[in-house]
């Protein structure tokens, strides 16, 4: 009798714990993170061409830099210290003139973007080792709202300008013109938010940015 019983207890353990092996998940199927020294990002399915990464793993043991919250800087001396003009790179837009369609946010990301590349290279790196993002802007005088389109068209310009399929760097449109050669042909999509917030810390910024960057492996 007491022989029976466990046979049968033990048919009953086996068929629950059968039952419960296809939804439960065991150590052994956990994605293993990424190598020590390494980031992996995390890219929506599907897309050739994804503007920013969902996520991003970060392996032990990696040397990381981060730079502070960086804007434009006051390039342009024909227009009056302080207005959102005085942030046009002069050495991209000559005179402080914008090309057709280009927006001052663009201008100034643009800007902003060429300081983050200037501080990253003091500390030998360079954009394809940015993995994380943070961006606020502010919105330009008369608009309602920030102009987040001209921001990526900006960021383009630097960042997530491949397509991952065949490698080949996609156009970018500089404001309406036709799309052309990104200033900086990068593969990275680094995560990122990007928020509108009422008040940059500096009069007539319209963009300030902050990155994390990964030191190569050696």
């Amino acid at each position: 009798m007491k022989r029976t019983s466990w046979i049968a207890g033990s048919v009953a353990l086996v068929v629950s714990f059968t039952a419960g092996a296809g939804t439960a998940v065991g150590w052994w199927d956990r994605p293993k993170p990424p190598k020590p020294g390494t980031v992996v990002p995390a890219l929506p399915a599907g897309q050739s061409n994804p503007m920013i990464a969902s996520g991003v793993g970060i392996g032990a043991n990696t040397p990381v830099y981060k730079t502070s919250g960086l804007g434009p800087s006051a390039l342009n001396t024909g227009a009056p210290a302080g207005s959102e003009a005085s942030y046009i790179d002069t050495a991209i837009f000559p005179g402080g003139t914008l090309p057709a369609g280009v927006t001052i946010t663009e201008a100034q990301g643009i800007n902003a973007l060429r300081r983050i590349g200037e501080n990253l290279a003091a500390a030998g790196l360079s954009y394809a080792d940015v993995y994380t993002m943070r961006v606020f802007l502010q919105n330009p005088a008369g608009a309602t709202v920030a102009d987040f389109a001209g921001w990526n068209r900006a960021y383009r310009q630097y960042f997530a300008n491949t397509d991952l399929t065949t490698g080949a760097y996609v156009p970018v449109p500089l404001g309406t013109a036709a799309p052309a050669k990104p200033f900086v042909v990068n593969k990275a999509r680094p995560s990122r938010f990007a928020l509108e917030i009422e008040n940059l810390p500096v009069g007539g910024w319209l963009v300030e940015v902050e990155v994390d960057a990964a030191y190569p492996r050696n």
